[in-house]
């Protein structure tokens, strides 16, 4: 069984699994299927928003996409996150995302 699958079988019983949301997306950017991501970092953010790993992979998947005023909001939500959470590892990371995009 491949690592979609095998993600896939865990959220059958964990279906609000932050983690496992987010590793199933990351398993679809790998392939390409950078929708299928989208909409899973874009409903794992929307259940927890504090999730702040997620912010800077949805910010450089929009990136890609050609949504740059997207993939700033995103990134800034997700420094905003990250300074409530006192998380200045995923600030910084974030902050260089889009000093990168801008």
């Amino acid at each position: 069984m491949d690592r979609i699958a095998r993600i896939k079988e865990f959220l059958k019983d964990s279906p609000n699994d932050s983690f496992l949301k987010h590793a199933l997306a990351l398993e679809y950017i790998k392939i390409g299927d950078d929708s299928a991501a989208r909409s899973l970092f874009e409903e794992l953010l929307a259940y927890e928003p504090g999730y702040v790993g997620s912010y800077y992979h949805l910010g450089r998947l929009l990136e890609r996409a050609g949504l740059p005023q997207e993939a700033i909001a995103v990134f800034e939500k997700g420094m905003q996150m990250a300074k409530e959470a006192n998380d200045r590892h995923a600030y910084n990371e974030l902050q260089a995302a889009l000093d990168d995009l801008i």
